[in-house]
């Protein structure tokens, strides 16, 4: 059994095993490339040795190009007609090659400046060698000559060079050369049924440390490499399973029956007949297992340091299935070379018959290599393959072909039968293998197996017989559709697609099939690619012949926070559900860093779940957060909060008492580092029982603090000193200690106390040792961790020179960054930061007074987003800024403006190598840079200290100066702090709230006639600022986002509450449903059924005030519903798409919408009656827009509305309850009115700044003037 753990202290574990000198020999064989193996491969080569695609003339001939030489017309050149040209090299041997390097054609306009470096055993076959992007970058002119180094070696003894993109004003030209050094190995050809047994010389072998190397190369997805067990238990099993390789290991562990075993996996597609290098090194527990360039450390499960192997290991195979206690696999096919055994050469023992091995089966020294000829279908919208139909020696046809694909849509094969106008149509769809015949009223169909976009060789045959069609996936049963007349295939078949030209009603029916096929044969003769691509058969296009380029992106996993990763052929992507984070990546988590944070969003107490270290490695937590003071406080339980009484316990066996947190310990260091303040409160009362009073000094009771060292200082006293806070308060029962318990007196004391050193909280152990004598006891009560402030908010550093900057170390963001800050400023532009590398870089600057752009260069060419502001920003104002990159995208946010983001280019550079420091405020040139204030600067969601380096650094100073720069939240509910000569102001315009602070609620009481309708200026799409031109490689848009929050308050059900219109007719309503329960509906597409999502069946119109808020970003929505029952959910929509042209927003009745369903439709009729308060949709507030911009052509009011406050009748509404009336109740008529006195009262009571309103009642009717 193993479990996988992080083990970092592995990376030097090979060092530690010294077994014939075995460490020295792997660290070459694998991991590094000694100085002689330089050497040039291609000058010494006869012309026959390179070969091409083609050539231009007879002195542009493949053997001219050899670099540095001017022979011919001074190197090769393609003719100008080859669409996919090529220059291959023989090495005459297999050879280890270390670099490459290229040049353009000696005095001419012609070289390559990108293309692929392709190798093969054979000449045949051929793999992409992939370094990060898998294309290299060539030449910016004809004579100079840029090298590569491999980041890891080939082994081959065939090259290609295949251009990608040349000088756009001459053509292709190139001249090569390679470096390395001969490569020789002992080679083992296994068959499927054969096997290699090495036999010890005693009954066992039992071993503390292992090195176990290899290479391979399989023609199939499963086969066992190595195998041994013993009778205690021990085993190791190693095997390819499904492509991928699988390490079986256990030491003296029995396995119960039915428990199964656990497997270590690494790598994938493993079966494409090209070699892969496998290393295990075992150090009693601690494992490395590398394949190829990647490694998994983990710690194996078991008994025993030692794996005890009896008689033999097998290698290759299992020989004997019927063995106790073996599970049977499939043998190995395929070669194996340079076989270790902790030093021993196994293959070179068994080609001289040595008498320990012992050979099962057929098992050769030469490496079969079979002809399997593949070919690449690049393209989803235009790859064809067009093979005529030969001839049958019976009535009907049979196709056969082998494929593999990782997308779930595709064309495979489409014919036109002879029987106009029917087609047969071969496809995936939806992972799986449907076959149709098609005609134009009828498409009988049956679908064929199981999932086949798995990335795995699949082989599908396609028959007919008479009146049936019959299809054979793999090894499954046959599928058979009818047909209503004979049949025979047309003249071409029509693989992977259908060309543009609708030739004979061919067409695709979504895509066309990315992926790779091989073995094709119709009608029982194989069909022979070499000669499609000679064009001597039939016809093609987007076509990659003699390879198969698949590729397994999620390899390794780009996705974080243990997101999974799925594929298709261009791309990746990340299922984040059940992680707690959201992005492309699921690097951004979807809580609140603390409780700090969750205040200022408009939060109330409650238990929430924090984030403390953001997008690390942490995870999230739940705490109570204690908004009631002015300090927010976090509060984390333990396992033991109740008082606990202690006896008989003594130094020598003292009572200890651990406490689990319902955070970790990890989580808890982040949380107390990340506050401003911690506290603990330490209850101890004692009988008899002392703390620290003994001859020695020995402390006879103690507590762990959050580190694991023991602390002796108790509560409210300080660190380092053995006394307690009646010492420090001077007022301790016995002034000859300094502790209470100490004087040990017969009565009860106290020595309660606060620890508050926070460096050493929360406290993770207490130990008391002296209550074991007669009458002695102790009583002790450990209170819950407690926290406040945000030590991030407001650091701040102010920058008053051009010239100035703080610097850091260098940005740690190979492969994702999120920066976010606030600033603010005067200035019209400046650096925020910057950090280069030699050719990549990172910069986020204000450009100009209204635009703020992030720009960077991973070796793709610079990249740059921005964003523009309909104000400006450099108003001395707070804004707010978060930039992200990862190698899925890119984006940029600033305040409440619109997403900006682009998506990168699959198969180009990922990695951001940066070398400088971090300049935060200016620039390594010391110009362009910031002037103003930056606070709050966290990268990867490390709070940067501004104010530690600023102390240090002229032109810079601590702080920010003015009144919006304070720690505490003067404006609340998003409003906006605005500095003023003689104070503040709060700008409420972004909020849904009001009031000098942005905390007074915007409510507005509907009847069921009531309507607030709010149109928008113009499509909201195009509202959405631009970004400025960017890398084309780059595909921007604008992230599908929508921000909804309300408060409501009602008796009625069904009822309209919101909805959201579109001019393309999507909508998203939230309603109550006929039972009462909330209901959101999301309606994207308008020719599929919308989303629904209902977060519990409980009524909601119960008279009770509940908070609403709803956040989609992208396919996520985020639903949190407060009061009463808190629920905090996250639903998936079945698109991504973005609300294009948003049309209107209403609150209440809807009438004359149409493409709205039913129950959407009944609920819109019925209205809204109740309360309205706080509304928000991204940054628009429709009740304030109601109530400050009456006459507005903007908004709409249908009915009787009556300016209100939610919270107020909620409360009310309470009281009546308990009066007698019950809570749910319908109101009847009579009440209604006593509802809407209430209700008028109300709205003369509370006195709004901005509320210039007339309140008429007629009735039972209340008008608003």
């Amino acid at each position: 059994m193993l479990s996988v753990t992080p083990n970092p202290d592995l990376h030097g574990l090979i060092h530690l095993i010294s077994i014939d000198n075995l460490c020295d020999f792997v660290h070459t064989l694998f991991f590094t490339l000694t100085d002689i193996c330089n050497g040039p491969l291609v000058s010494m080569l006869p012309p026959a040795s390179l070969e091409s695609s083609s050539q231009s003339s007879v002195s542009n001939a493949p053997h001219f190009a050899k670099i540095n030489r001017r022979d011919g017309a001074g190197g090769w050149s393609p003719q100008v007609t080859d669409s996919q040209p090529w220059l291959q090299l023989d090495l005459r041997d297999r050879m280890e090659v270390t670099a490459v390097a290229t040049q353009g054609r000696y005095g001419s306009s012609d070289w390559v400046s990108g293309y692929l470096l392709l190798f093969s055993d054979t000449g045949q076959a051929w793999k992409q060698y992939r370094q990060e992007d898998g294309r290299f970058v060539g030449n910016v002119n004809a004579d100079s000559v840029i090298h590569h180094k491999l980041s890891h070696s080939i082994r081959s003894r065939f090259l290609r060079f295949v251009p990608l993109d040349w000088n756009p004003s001459g053509w292709v030209g190139l001249r090569v050369e390679v470096y390395g050094c001969a490569y020789k190995s002992d080679v083992a050809d296994f068959d499927g049924r054969s096997s290699l047994l090495y036999r010890f010389n005693q009954k066992s072998m039992s071993t503390v440390k292992d090195v176990i190397s290899l290479r391979f190369k399989s023609h199939q997805a499963e086969g066992v490499l190595l195998h041994g067990e013993g009778q205690r238990g021990d085993y190791i099993t190693l095997e390819l399973h499904r492509g991928r390789l699988a390490l079986y290991l256990n030491l003296g562990e029995f396995v119960t029956p039915g428990s199964g075993r656990v497997a270590v996996t690494l790598g994938s597609l493993l079966d494409d007949q090209h070699w892969h290098s496998v290393l295990i090194e075992r150090f009693n527990k601690q494992v490395n297992l590398t394949m190829d360039t990647h490694t998994q450390h983990f710690r194996t499960k078991g008994e025993g340091d030692s794996l005890e192997v009896d008689y033999e290991l097998s290698f290759g195979g299992i020989p004997l299935p019927g063995k106790p206690g073996t599970f049977l696999r499939k043998n190995f096919h395929g070669c194996i070379e340079n076989l270790y055994y902790n030093g021993i050469n196994i293959i070179d023992l068994a080609k001289r018959r040595k008498p320990q091995i012992y050979s099962v089966g057929n098992v050769t020294f030469s490496c079969s290599e079979p002809q399997l000829v593949s070919t690449t279908f690049l393209s989803s919208s235009s790859s064809f393959l067009s093979l005529p139909a030969t001839p049958s020696a019976s009535a009907g046809f049979a196709v056969r072909f082998q494929f593999r694909t990782w997308n779930p849509e595709g064309l495979l094969l489409s014919t036109q039968l002879a029987l106009e106008p029917q087609r047969l149509d071969l496809q995936i769809s939806n992972s799986r293998l449907p076959c149709k015949s098609i005609t134009q009223k009828t498409h009988p169909a049956v679908s064929t197996g199981h999932r086949v976009n798995d990335g795995l060789w699949h082989s599908v045959s396609l028959s007919s017989q008479g009146l049936q069609v019959t299809t054979t996936l793999d090894n499954e049963p046959s599928s058979t559709i009818e047909l209503g007349d004979h049949m025979e295939a047309g003249n071409s078949l029509y693989f992977g697609g259908c060309p543009s030209l609708n030739i004979l009603g061919c067409k695709n029916p979504t895509l066309a099939f990315q992926g790779c096929m091989r073995l094709i044969s119709i009608n029982s003769q194989p069909m022979d690619l070499n000669r499609v691509q000679q064009g001597r058969l039939g016809n093609y296009k987007e076509l990659q012949f003699d390879t198969c380029g698949i590729h397994d992106r999620c390899l390794p996993n780009f996705c974080e926070h243990g997101g999974q990763c799925s594929q298709s052929w261009n791309t990746f992507y990340c299922d984040c559900s059940g992680t707690g984070y959201t992005g492309a990546t699921c690097h951004n988590s979807i809580y609140e860093a603390s409780c700090e944070a969750y205040r200022l969003t408009g939060g109330s107490s409650g238990f929430f779940s924090v984030d403390p270290d953001g997008s690390g490695p942490l995870g999230p937590t739940q705490v109570y957060c204690n908004m009631t003071e002015d300090k927010v406080w976090t509060v984390v339980t333990h396992n033991s909060t109740d008082p606990v009484r202690v006896q008989g316990s003594t130094l020598q066996k003292p009572y200890v008492m651990k406490f689990n947190y319902s955070a970790s310990p990890e989580q808890l260091m982040a949380l107390v580092a990340g506050s401003e303040q911690c506290r603990q409160e330490v209850m101890y009362g004692c009988r008899k029982s002392r703390l620290f009073n003994t001859r020695d000094g020995t402390p006879l009771s103690w507590w762990v603090d959050q580190g694991g060292e023991r602390r002796t200082y108790w509560g409210g006293f300080l660190p380092g000193v053995q006394q307690c806070s009646c010492s420090l308060e001077e007022n301790c029962m016995d002034m000859n200690y300094f502790c209470n318990c100490d004087a040990d007196t017969d009565s009860w004391a106290n020595d309660t106390g606060v620890l508050s050193y926070k460096e050493h909280l929360p406290v993770s152990e207490i130990v008391i040792g002296d209550t074991n004598r007669t009458g002695s006891e102790a009583l002790y009560r450990i209170g819950p961790l407690r926290c406040y402030g945000d030590k991030s908010v407001w650091n701040a550093a102010s920058f008053y020179q051009e010239s100035s900057y703080l610097h850091f170390p260098t940005l740690q963001a190979e492969l994702s960054a999120d920066i976010s800050f606030y600033f603010k400023t005067s200035v019209p532009s400046g650096v925020f930061l910057e950090n280069l590398g030699l050719k990549h870089f990172i910069r986020l600057e204000l450009s100009s007074p209204s635009v703020v752009t992030f720009s960077f260069d991973v070796g793709n060419g610079p990249v740059v987003l921005a964003v523009k502001s309909h104000v400006p920003l450099n108003d001395r104002q707070w804004h707010y800024l978060r930039a992200e990159r990862s190698v899925k995208e890119a984006s940029l946010h600033v305040d409440q403006l619109p997403l900006r983001f682009l998506e990168a280019p699959s198969d180009r550079h990922l990695r951001l190598r940066l070398n400088s420091q971090l300049f935060v405020g200016g620039t390594a040139a010391r110009q362009s840079g910031f002037l103003g204030c930056i606070r709050t600067l966290t990268i990867n969601s490390v709070t940067f200290n501004l104010e530690e380096r600023a102390k240090m650094t002229p032109g810079v100073s601590v702080g920010c100066p003015g009144h919006c720069s304070g720690s505490s939240s003067l404006c609340h509910n998003r409003g906006r702090c605005i500095e003023k000569n003689s104070g503040y102001v709060c700008d409420c315009s972004q909020s849904a709230y009001g009031g000098p602070s942005c905390k007074e609620e915007v409510s507005v009481s509907f009847d069921r006639e009531s309507s607030v309708t709010y149109t928008f200026q113009e499509p909201f799409s195009v509202m959405q600022n631009r970004s400025s031109k960017t890398s084309s490689d780059y595909r921007e848009s604008s992230r599908a986002r929508e921000n909804i929050a309300f408060s409501f308050m009602t008796t009625q059900s069904p009822a309209m509450l919101l909805t959201v219109n579109t001019f393309s007719q999507q909508y998203i309503a939230v309603i109550l449903a006929r039972n009462g329960s909330l209901q959101i509906w999301y309606s994207i597409h308008v020719d599929r059924k919308p989303d629904v999502f209902s977060p519990s069946p409980s009524s909601l119109a119960d008279r009770r005030l509940h908070r609403i808020r709803i956040h989609r970003q992208g396919k996520d929505v985020y639903l949190q519903v407060k009061e009463g029952d808190d629920m905090n959910l996250k639903y998936s929509l079945s698109s991504d798409a973005e609300l294009i042209s948003i049309k209107s927003l209403t609150l209440g009745k809807v009438t004359g919408v149409d493409a709205v369903d039913e129950e959407v439709m009944r609920a819109g009729s019925k209205g809204f009656i109740g309360c309205l308060s706080s509304v928000q949709f991204n940054h628009m507030a429709p009740l304030k827009a109601v109530l400050l911009n009456r006459g507005s052509s903007l908004v709409t009011v249908r009915g009787h509305l009556v300016e209100s406050n939610c919270g107020t009748l909620a409360d009310l509404t309470i009281l009546h309850s308990q009066s007698g009336i019950v809570v749910g109740e319908v109101v009847q008529k009579d009440d209604s009115s006593v509802m809407c006195d209430v209700m008028a009262m109300l709205c003369v009571m509370i006195v709004r700044p901005y509320a210039n309103l007339t309140v008429t009642r007629q009735g039972p009717q209340i008008g608003l003037l």
